[in-house]
């Protein structure tokens, strides 16, 4: 796995000023280490995939935050309603979210992996 290939499967990571490949190996690295081959099988490469979009995510809006004059890193999940003068708007968060995946439910990708890696983790294990 390699930035590279993970662009072609992610191509709404293709921008590289604004996800350098350095920073996308660094995930990709972390994302090796998370994953266990030996339970993911033929899923392994999108699990650590799903971990780099989860993280490179993340990484996007701390950076949009800083740029903006915000502190990044600052902890916050996912936003349920917003109102602007007479408009306001919902969403029922727990409808998208896992039940006790924390950092997991901050994006889709971390939801999408979560979900893959309790299925890997169920059960025996023989090869």
């Amino acid at each position: 796995m390699d930035a590279n290939q993970f662009r072609s499967d992610f191509p709404e990571f293709s921008d590289t000023t604004r996800y350098p490949d350095s920073l996308v190996t660094l995930w990709l690295t972390v994302g090796s280490s998370l994953v266990n081959e030996c339970r993911w099988g033929e899923l392994t490469n999108i699990g650590i995939e799903l971990v780099t979009a989860h993280h490179l995510a993340i990484a996007a809006r701390d950076q949009q935050a800083a740029a903006g004059g915000g502190i990044p890193g600052q902890a916050s999940g996912p936003m349920s309603s917003k109102a602007v003068d007479k408009v306001s708007v919902s969403y029922d968060t727990g409808a998208a979210s896992l039940s006790d995946a924390g950092f997991w439910n901050l994006t889709s990708y971390g939801t999408r992996y979560l979900g893959l890696a309790r299925l890997m983790g169920a059960g025996g294990m023989q090869r």
